[in-house]
Formats: structure tokens, sequence, C-alpha cells
């Protein structure tokens, strides 16, 4: 199976006189040099699941049938594009199942058949961290993630502590998976160009992923919601008792959120949760 064998996706989008919509933070990728880079970022994927989120004109989507994703489940809230990704279905032989939903929205766990699926997409820049979130939280049914976000947004997710980039999601994120900037993908490769660069994250979970997450949530948003404070005053708008908190947990109540790493977080929320 080769995507050569189809119309251009240019060809594709003139035929049908598709544009992108800002408002759904859409840049299409239509160079699959770089699409099919992607898939192989995200491992051997014949015959196992997988999900893709706002395919568009399905460059990305492409890739991933070639690369022998079975069944490959995409989820397109824009409705001009479904035209495009239909005949897909058959050239794939059936492995592609269209979903006309928003993923913020539909239930991914109902979509599987008691199988952990891959997720693998160019996210929409307006909703790709509410998607990082929520597939974090994620049970069984989610395996490693390839994502694609705005090249800023990808260093905030690997970034380790004392960096400018370091905050609430990269401590999130690496509360659960093993995070890695894969690669960058240059504004110049995308219709219309964004402002940016976007890169790849490749994301696999941890052996030890912790368990708390919306407990974690709380206690990052307290500590990073006022970085330039020490610890002891940002966290008070989580608690009166920070400093008793922060003893607890080993920490020095002078020091700054962007110093403390993943154990640190872990045992403040821990004490937290025993306190609260």
């Amino acid at each position: 199976m080769n995507t050569d064998d189809l119309p251009t996706l240019r060809e594709e989008l003139e035929a049908h006189d598709l544009w992108a919509k800002k408002s759904l933070g859409q840049h299409f990728l239509l160079d699959l040099n770089i699409t099919r880079r992607i898939a192989r970022a995200a491992g051997d994927l014949r015959g196992n699941p997988a999900i893709e989120v706002g395919p568009g004109p399905g460059g990305l989507t492409r890739a991933l049938l070639e690369a022998g994703a079975d069944p490959l489940i995409v989820i397109e809230k824009d409705a001009r594009f479904l035209p495009l990704l239909e005949p897909l279905v058959e050239w794939s032989g059936g492995r592609l199942r269209i979903i006309h939903g928003d993923a913020l929205e539909t239930d991914q766990a109902s979509l599987l058949s008691d199988a952990t699926a891959s997720i693998i997409s160019n996210l929409p820049y307006n909703v790709g961290t509410h998607l990082l979130v929520k597939w974090l939280k994620a049970g069984a049914w989610r395996g490693p993630m390839t994502l694609m976000f705005q090249k800023e947004v990808a260093q905030r997710i690997v970034a380790k502590p004392g960096h400018n980039a370091y905050g609430r999601l990269a401590v999130l994120a690496q509360a659960r998976c093993d995070c890695r900037l894969e690669f960058v993908v240059p504004s110049r490769a995308f219709t219309p160009p964004p402002k940016i660069d976007s890169a790849i994250v490749r994301l696999v979970d941890r052996v030890d992923p912790y368990p708390h997450l919306d407990a974690l949530e709380r206690v990052t948003a307290a500590a990073f919601g006022q970085r330039r404070k020490m610890l002891r005053s940002a966290l008070r708008a989580l608690t009166p008792e920070a400093e008793p908190l922060l003893n607890a947990a080993g920490l020095d109540p002078t020091a700054r959120a962007e110093t403390i790493d993943q154990s640190g977080f872990r045992r403040l929320t821990d004490a937290w949760l025993t306190m609260a």
C-alpha cells in the first residue's frame, strides 16, 4: 500500500474548494515526507490500533494507514473534510473509521474493544494542551502518544527544573509519561504557514506514573500561579497552612516552583492530600 497512488492532497483541497479555518486552529501539513516521518516516530503500527484527532484533509491519515495502523480511528470536527477522508476507508481495506465529532467531548475509550491505542495527531493549536491533559488522565486504553504542538508548547512539555519553559505542563506530563522532543517541523511546511514552528513530542507511559493527577493539577496551579513568589507565599492560594505543608514534603519554603523536580511535586501533592 502506497499513498503515492492517491490524488495529491493539494489536488483534493482544490477540487473541494477547501481552506483552513483560523477559528479551528487549522494548518494543513501536505508534505508526505514529514507525515511519514511522524508515523515512523510513533513506532511499529502494523496491526495495532491508533487514534488521530483533527485529520483535516488526511495527510497524516494516509501515512498512518500506509504504516499499517489497524484500525485507525480519526475524529474530525469539521464536516468539510469528511468527503476527503471517506475514500480512504475503501482504499485501506476498511481499516479506517471516521468519527465526526469534537475530540474533547468524545469518549475515546468507547471506540475501542478492550484494546490499547496509540494516539498520533497533528493537534489543532487551540485545543492541543486540553487534549493532552485529558489523555494523561486516560485509562488503560491509551497507549503511547506522538503529538505535534506549537514548538513553544512542545518545549514546555519536555522542560526540566530550572529551565525557563518549566511549569505546570511539564510537571503534569512527566508525572505520567517519559517525554521526548523528536524533531521540529518548520512553519513553511504548512499551508497556510503559522507564525511559529511546530514540534513532535513522543510520550510513553512511565513505569511509575503518579496516580493523583487531579490533585497535582491543583497543587501546580497554585505553585506556578505566581512564579516569582516563594512557595510559602504562592501556596497560600491552595491552603493557609503552606509552611507546614512544605515542611511535611521536605521542601524549602523559600524555594520557587520552577526549581522543584518531579519527586518534589509528588511529595507536595501527597502531603496536601494527607492534610486536606
